[in-house]
């Protein structure tokens, strides 16, 4: 039986995996359908410390796992489709049909940015293309920017996107938004923003120069289309946890997301919960490694409490 798994190979899972190797816990990684995590979609990374001139996502993720190596942590590039808690081990089912035995269980799965799913935006992304305003509004000042959605998220990455660009645009494919009141508040009384409503994105548009020119939208009423230029283009459309494998296991609230108590500990014993899979608010690299150093500290607790028994 393993001491330690930890599902997810981005920020959360690698420092878990680091702090729990370094204590001699032997930890297995399960990379999962994306190794690395979102973070290797993004191109460039400036607000992770250490790195004073920047580094990309996929070299930032690629240093952690160096190091981790280092210490033995052992990594399995499966999936896993369901835990379950039987006697005083943890059970993981993977898709390749051989289980796993664990002691504790470190969850750090993520969650999925969500896209609209057309080509052109998957061809431009980091050339343009974001779902993280937090992340990547610095590359953009001065410009203009698009955001699409119509809910508290998109509002909040256009306001937080006005810090930088020129003007944010809002598209929205109905007339209505779903934002709180106040936040449409502010979002309107904000003089860098426009609404441009009842509008469905259906390309990215980038003149064969290899980053965003402009999107083209179809009006939801009539049909007529039309191409609106802008330099950046922002999802703001939400987060779906990547928590499926734990339902009816542990706690989540209404959106997926796993409910943490006293830092890193879920509500079955001996499962534990860091980054973007419990963190519907800050989801940056910074906080998802930390939340990762929290659940290692928190496993080898639990672990030397079941010792003393």
């Amino acid at each position: 039986m393993e001491k330690v798994v930890i599902l997810g190979s981005g920020p959360a899972g690698l420092t878990a995996a680091l702090y729990s190797a370094r204590a001699f816990l032997s930890p297995l990684v399960i990379e999962g359908p994306q190794s690395g995590g979102q973070l290797t979609t993004t191109t460039d990374v400036d607000n992770f410390p250490g790195f004073p001139k920047g580094i990309t996502g996929p070299e930032l993720i690629e240093q952690m796992r160096e190091q981790v190596l280092r210490f033995g942590t052992r990594f399995e590039g499966r999936n896993v489709e369901k835990v379950s808690v039987k006697g005083n081990g943890i059970h993981i089912q993977c898709d390749d049909g051989e289980p796993i035995e664990t002691m504790t269980l470190i969850v750090a799965s993520g969650a999925s940015a969500r896209y609209l799913g057309l080509p052109s935006e998957r061809a431009l992304m980091g050339q343009g293309v974001s779902a993280c305003a937090t992340c990547d509004g610095f590359f953009f000042k001065e410009k203009e920017i698009v955001v699409v959605g119509g809910g508290d998220t998109a509002l909040e990455e256009a306001l937080f996107l006005t810090r930088f660009g020129r003007k944010v645009t809002v598209i929205h494919r109905r007339d209505v938004l779903r934002a709180s009141k106040i936040m449409q508040e502010r979002a309107r009384a904000n003089k860098k923003i426009e609404f441009l409503w009842n509008k469905d994105v259906i390309e990215v548009k980038d003149v064969s120069q290899g980053r965003v020119t402009g999107v083209r939208l179809r009006d939801s009423q009539d049909g007529s289309e039309i191409d609106y230029p802008c330099e950046g283009f922002f999802l703001g459309i939400g987060h779906t946890p990547n928590s499926r494998f734990l339902e009816g296991v542990v706690e989540m609230d209404s959106k997926g997301y796993i409910r943490t108590f006293g830092g890193s500990r879920t509500s079955v014993p001996g499962i534990f919960a860091a980054g973007d899979v419990q963190d519907p608010i800050y989801r940056q690299a910074i906080t998802a490694a930390g939340s990762g150093c929290m659940a290692s500290i928190d496993a080898e607790r639990y672990l030397e409490g079941l010792s003393e028994h």
